[in-house]
């Protein structure tokens, strides 16, 4: 039986997008961190020394030398309904890493060290993160239709200096962050299902040169790469079909979209379909934090009791480290430190609520 096209699409005013902003954002942030730093966060502890296993989309030149097995570019395609005015915006948030690095100053000469004590302060060498964001100029997705966007886009290497002091005044030390330049592009493109039906396509592609690529060290490579890679889709006149559990006459569209190291849901509050958030983590459908989070943790599949909990057993010699390593690492501890006692008994469960079990006769 053929499928009858679908009649008469209005274009309601897109009314969520700002009272999405704030849930996406939150969202968003739990998982751009996920895997940034595992406990017991120390630069030292052996599983925080290569991180971020979901959304990386790596340097063209690398991945290519590794026969594609580290990728380079990350697609996203989704249904919308849509008319002639039907608006869009797309953003690609990521983190970009920064090398940080320790030169130790002593007699008029300078020497990278891995780690340097100053005044009871520990210096590290670490990859610290800064969040980004690219966002493509509002387009008319029936306009997509007729011609692909390309969205070139460039960040700029830069190094920053910190000079550090002994009690005297003396400076014995400089802190370098290092941010190398990243290029690529973001392509768009749509195409016209039936009447009043489209699948919007977002594709990353990581063009960053890498000089020697065949000898670069995946930590190298990650200066150079998108980190925790998400894509953020805004509808405006028009709005978003579920991906994980569309209607019925939809299905065949939905299986046909292909997405590359991502998933698309919806976000926001429940039925809302405005905003959709493609995420390089599996979640359904309007995702929420847990009200009983104190915060962040990164850890993944994170149980914050058990994290809050192990984080306090921590020597005072491994809590120096944690505070003095990462800024995020540092406000995780004292977040810990100060939970209050109701606040764990928060943690140890929640009842979302009952419903009724229908009991089988024997």
């Amino acid at each position: 039986m053929g499928r009858s096209p679908r009649k008469g699409v209005e274009c309601p005013p897109g009314k969520g997008a700002v009272v999405n902003a704030a849930l996406v954002d939150g969202i968003v942030k739990a998982v751009l961190y996920e895997g940034y730093m595992l406990y017991p966060y120390r630069p030292s502890a052996v599983k925080n020394r290569q991180r971020f296993n979901f959304g990386v989309v790596y340097p063209r030149d690398f991945s290519e030398s590794l026969a594609g097995t580290d990728a380079c570019t990350m697609q996203t395609e989704c249904l919308a309904l849509g008319c002639e005015k039907t608006q869009c915006v797309v953003r690609v948030r990521f983190l970009r890493m920064v090398a940080r690095s320790i030169e130790r100053l002593a007699e008029g000469c300078t020497q990278r060290v891995e780690r340097l004590e100053v005044n009871g302060k520990i210096l590290q060498a670490w990859q610290e993160a800064v969040e980004e964001e690219i966002e493509v100029t509002e387009f008319n997705l029936s306009a997509l239709t007729d011609q692909r966007m390309q969205w070139p886009f460039g960040l700029s290497a830069r190094q920053e200096r910190e000079t550090v002091r002994d009690e005297r005044g003396t400076i014995v030390a400089n802190i370098l962050r290092d941010k190398a330049g990243i290029r690529g592009t973001i392509e768009l493109a749509a195409v016209r299902l039936e009447h009043g039906l489209f699948k919007l396509t977002a594709r990353i592609s990581n063009a960053s040169r890498m000089e020697g690529y065949g000898s670069v060290s995946r930590d190298e490579a990650l200066l150079r790469s998108l980190v925790s890679a998400h894509t953020i889709l805004e509808v405006r006149d028009g709005e978003f079909v579920s991906l994980v559990d569309p209607p019925e006459e939809l299905r065949d569209f939905s299986r046909a979209c292909q997405n590359v190291g991502t998933w698309p849901v919806l976000v926001g509050e429940a039925g809302q379909r405005d905003t959709m958030l493609s995420s390089p983590i599996i979640l359904y459908d309007y995702p929420q934090i847990a009200p009983e989070s104190p915060g962040d943790l990164f850890d993944g599949a994170e149980i914050d009791e058990i994290l809050s909990l192990r984080i306090m057993t921590m020597t005072e010699e491994e809590k120096r480290e944690m505070r003095q390593s990462d800024d995020r690492a540092r406000q995780i501890l004292e977040r810990t430190e100060a939970l209050p006692g109701e606040q764990f008994l928060k943690l140890h469960g929640a009842l979302r609520g009952f419903r009724a079990v229908k009991r089988e006769m024997q």
